[in-house]
């Protein structure tokens, strides 16, 4: 039996999902009951609990082969980088308490890092608990979501693509259904010690090759609207974020820009199957 972590996102999901067609035993765990019902539907348990509730967890990954993790966001948090530590702590604490045998955790690119990646600490800090645990640990460093991009695709009636990230520069990204799919085949291979796995898509893109990506899918151009990083904190400020994730994406965005988000190598590297395309049709209902 596989226990997964925010199935109501997408690389949660994902992973259960994935694993439900293999006719694998899931449980997922949800914090809100109603969440839960489509999942029973689907064949799976359900457990209630909250990253903040160590006895819940300990219940939820009870008699578990492996269990998915990871830290969803809290965007009210103002100290983001404290909670995400004391949140990991109750993680693992609960996954030792219940004897889990392996864990995969949804890590990302640029953890090896110390400094300058922005909302990525907390997952170099997830590693180092991780590290400490009982548990083997895989940890799926993962590209830049491709999903990201639906944040900017409100400009493309436009005929704009407006990005912070420079026109021309190719990064990794990835798919979230693509990380589910990683993520599952990890938890039914096993995990024995640790291990970090590099998570990309068929390949790297720029700004300028989603938006050439963009036209072919709306059959009209599509311009690269690049702005400089130094408007980046008041366009996200406006949005109603709050400062400290206003500084933590800031410093992202410029970690990718410079190359400070880059991979660590020296692991295995890993490609999804889906490309760009694929995730932005489906974001634009096309």
């Amino acid at each position: 039996m596989f226990v997964v972590l925010g199935s109501s996102g997408n690389t949660g999901k994902g992973v259960a999902d994935t694993l439900l067609s293999q006719n694998k035993k899931v449980r997922v765990v949800v914090r809100d009951i109603a969440k839960g019902q489509a999942w029973k539907d689907a064949g799976a348990d359900v457990s209630i609990a909250d990253v903040e509730d160590g006895a819940a967890l300990e219940r939820a990954f009870t008699g578990a082969e492996g269990a998915y993790v990871l830290l969803p966001p809290n965007f009210s948090s103002t100290q983001v980088r404290v909670d995400n530590n004391r949140r990991t702590s109750t993680i693992a604490a609960a996954i030792d308490a219940a004897g889990v045998p392996h864990v995969v955790f949804l890590s990302s690119i640029g953890t090896q890092q110390a400094d300058g990646t922005g909302p990525v600490l907390g997952l170099r800090d997830a590693e180092a608990t991780f590290t400490r645990s009982r548990a083997a640990a895989t940890f799926v460093r993962a590209a830049y979501f491709m999903e990201n991009w639906g944040g900017a695709l409100f400009a493309v009636a436009q005929g704009t693509l407006p990005s912070f990230l420079l026109a021309n520069k190719a990064i990794p990204l990835v798919a979230t259904r693509d990380i589910g799919v990683a993520a599952a085949r990890l938890l039914v291979e096993g995990g024995r010690g640790k291990r970090i796995i590099e998570l990309a898509g068929p390949r790297e893109y720029s700004p300028r090759d989603v938006a050439a990506t963009l036209s072919r899918i709306v059959g009209k151009p599509i311009a690269v609207q690049e702005a400089p990083e130094e408007a980046m904190a008041q366009a996200l400020a406006s949005t109603g974020m709050n400062a400290e994730w206003v500084r933590l994406f800031t410093e992202l965005t410029h970690g990718l820009n410079t190359g400070i988000v880059v991979w660590e190598g020296g692991h295995p590297l890993w490609r999804g199957e889906t490309d760009i395309e694929a995730v932005l049709s489906a974001l634009l209902g096309k």
